[in-house]
């Protein structure tokens, strides 16, 4: 069996635009067409999560807006409508076709507390292993905007990381990344393959393209930068094309292939949660040696290291950690209390404050903490 026709856990990201008519509404039509591409990878042996966006276009209507409403109680109320009709439509779609779709709704809070990120991961993987399609979704009826994703491409990013997918396909209403905005420039270029996101690119990345949905190339940059530092492959490519999903897997899709290198950072779970969902508690301060080593030789802190420490945080906790001329180098979760460590009368001094394994640093993880 090829490499491309090997099973793999496939997450894709279906944005409003991919899923509504002109009008704004929740297009049966288009989903009808999603749904047979997903049923085709079934098939096929690959298991296959969704993330969908949709609930509010398809709800809005049916509280009687006649546009997409801008206000978040109005934008609440009609997902609580539309996330109930769109989870039907793809249920009743994808049981006609022999498969079985459940729904999990979340929000950051789930991924920023350690123990609910194992708990989703544990759930999903029981659902992949048993042949169901989860359909995931923010929890937009309860969200507030301090504590939501922002969007559905960086939930998938995160998603695709949580399950260890083997590749993550974004929908979008544009063929992939251009070397400028093809809507302005008929000469730009579709960039076919990306395997580092450069200070180019993220200049290359617009503003939100479409009233319908939330999400703009920069926010799937991203969401391509949490892919490659984990080691997934991923794809941006327009959804209105025949057998995209599927061609996508096959790589044989119009649109852009973003792929990390084998030198690249392969983070493993417990980094990938401390990079980008922990949110960090604290700060820690290290002196100019102490970055050197842990940079250089990838090694753990040592309570010698620390120059000063900021904030309140019990055994356990993420902590950003700066130079001594606030540069952040990245995260890392300590072993200790706050209150010990600015007190360290008990605490040894070849003691290891941080751990290498619990380390996460800029160098290593090309993506802004808190992404």
């Amino acid at each position: 069996m090829s490499q491309d026709n090997k099973k793999k856990r496939i997450v894709i990201k279906i944005g409003s635009s991919s899923l509504t008519s002109l009008h704004g509404e929740m297009s049966r039509r288009k989903l009808e067409r999603l749904v047979d591409e997903v049923v085709r990878l079934k098939d096929d042996g690959h298991e296959v999560l969704l993330v969908s966006s949709g609930a509010v276009a398809a709800g809005y209507r049916k509280l009687g807006c006649l546009t997409r409403p801008s206000s978040l109680p109005e934008k609440q109320a009609a997902a609580a409508i539309g996330q109930g009709l769109l989870i039907e439509a793809y249920s009743d779609l994808l049981f006609s076709n022999g498969y079985v779709a459940s729904q999990i709704l979340i929000t950051r809070s789930d991924f920023s507390d350690e123990d609910r990120y194992n708990n989703a991961r544990n759930t999903i993987n029981v659902l992949l292993e048993r042949g169901i399609i989860p359909i995931v979704n923010e929890n937009d009826t309860v969200t507030i905007d301090r504590l939501k994703f922002g969007d559905n491409d960086t939930l998938s990013a995160k998603v695709a990381a949580l399950v260890d997918a083997d590749q993550l396909i974004i929908l979008s209403d544009i063929d992939g990344l251009y070397d400028s905005d093809p809507r302005k420039n008929p000469d730009a270029e579709l960039l076919e393959s990306v395997t580092e996101i450069t200070e180019d690119i993220e200049d290359m990345a617009g503003e939100p393209g479409s009233s319908v949905g939330t999400g703009g190339m920069r926010s799937k940059i991203d969401a391509f930068k949490i892919t490659m530092a984990s080691g997934i492959p991923a794809f941006l490519g327009k959804s209105g094309s025949a057998n995209i999903i599927y061609d996508a897997v096959q790589h044989t899709a119009k649109g852009t292939y973003f792929e990390s290198t084998e030198d690249s950072v392969n983070l493993d779970s417990k980094k990938q949660w401390i990079a980008f969902n922990s949110g960090p508690e604290g700060v820690i301060t290290i002196d100019a040696d102490a970055k050197d080593r842990i940079l250089e030789q990838k090694q753990s802190l040592t309570i010698d290291d620390i120059y000063s420490v900021n904030g309140r945080f019990d055994k356990g906790a993420v902590v950003r950690i700066l130079d001594n001329r606030n540069d952040e180098i990245g995260l890392g979760m300590v072993n200790y209390r706050s209150g010990q460590l600015k007190n360290p009368t008990d605490i040894k001094a070849d003691e290891i404050v941080v751990e290498v394994d619990h380390l996460v640093c800029h160098v290593e993880v090309p993506i802004p903490v808190g992404v």
